[in-house]
């Protein structure tokens, strides 16, 4: 009798040790997604945004876990602004390459003050 006492409570224990062990698995895969998530365009626009509203950019890639790649402006105001990339849009090239001026400039003059 003492002995499917023993059994009784050993099953109840296992089961219990089980639930959590999945609790826990199903916590850390939880946790491991939320950590990748990450904004990301889903279209660009080939709207030409004004340079006078933009301070910088940011390029976005497959390899960094978005659906396409993708030239991220952040407008004065924080708004994102999704445009194609570089090499598929002239005016996106040309606004990158004013932006790196502007920043080269800056630094430039930092370091003469």
């Amino acid at each position: 009798m003492m002995m499917m006492m023993m059994m009784k409570n050993f099953g109840m224990t296992l089961q219990a040790l089980t639930l959590l062990l999945v609790i826990a698995l199903l916590w850390n895969h939880a946790a491991a997604s939320n950590a990748e998530a990450q904004d990301c365009c889903l279209s660009t626009s080939d709207y030409e945004i004004p340079r006078r509203i933009v301070v910088e950019y940011q390029k976005q890639t497959v390899e960094s876990g978005c659906k396409i790649p993708a030239t991220v402006f952040v407008t004065k105001k924080g708004r994102r602004l999704c445009a194609p990339v570089p090499e598929k849009s002239e005016w996106v090239a040309k606004l990158i390459k004013k932006l790196k001026k502007n920043v080269r400039r800056r630094r430039q003059n930092g370091k003469r003050q």
